[in-house]
């Protein structure tokens, strides 16, 4: 699956099904610029196993203050619409993908 961009409208559509990583980023954050080629060597490395999608916290500061985002990058992993893990930061490619594959063989 691609790496999709959404917004406050669709937030509770992009997280309803499967396991969704949610990337809460701003365009003027370094670390964020850093991590978005990560992101995509993951989704190419997960065969679509796991939907990704970029929230603008600027363009979407309902969902980013639902979720009490206070930095960036935070990336919030969702199960079948529920949260079920926060990393803050930049991450390696490897951290993400075992944090990942815990939620996709994991039972709600």
């Amino acid at each position: 699956m691609a790496i999709l961009n959404t917004n406050d409208e669709g937030f509770n559509a992009a997280i309803q099904d499967g396991v969704v990583l949610v990337d809460f980023w701003a365009p003027w954050c370094g670390p964020c610029k850093m991590i978005a080629p990560i992101l995509e060597q993951l989704d190419e490395k997960l065969e679509g196993a796991v939907t990704i999608a970029k929230v603008n916290v600027d363009d979407n500061p309902y969902t980013a203050g639902k979720f009490g985002i206070m930095s960036i990058p935070t990336l919030m992993l969702f199960k079948d619409g529920e949260p079920v893990e926060t990393l803050v930061g930049l991450r390696p490619l490897a951290h993400l993908e075992a944090a990942v594959k815990e939620h996709l063989t994991t039972t709600a």
